[in-house]
């Protein structure tokens, strides 16, 4: 059995990892339906926002989570990132720039 195997094994025996699974779907379902920041999320949830932010972090490498646009939060008033799990809501990745496309060999 290979290492990564092991600890999927224990993550999912531990009461702690429980939590932390049901935490992160809750997260991704609640953005699937909305657009929040995650002062938004944490006041929806009740999720501390330290934890919104490991998860954020963990949804945005696996493809799963985007930042929208950037606009000033409902909650606390501060310019903050817009968050969807949506994949029809997230930013088209085809229209970002590849700045050496075009480079010619010397």
């Amino acid at each position: 059995m290979s290492t990564h195997n092991k600890g999927v094994k224990k993550m999912l025996s531990s009461p702690k990892d429980k939590t932390r699974l049901s935490q992160l779907q809750t997260i991704f379902q609640y953005l699937k339906k909305n657009v929040a920041t995650a002062s938004m999320v944490t006041d929806a949830t009740g999720i501390p926002q330290k934890c919104i932010t490991r998860y954020k972090r963990d949804l945005e490498k696996s493809g799963q989570l985007w930042e929208v646009f950037k606009t000033y939060c409902k909650k606390t008033g501060f310019k903050a990132w817009n968050l969807t799990s949506d994949a029809s809501k997230a930013p088209n990745s085809s229209l970002q720039l590849n700045l050496f496309a075009d480079e010619t060999e010397y």
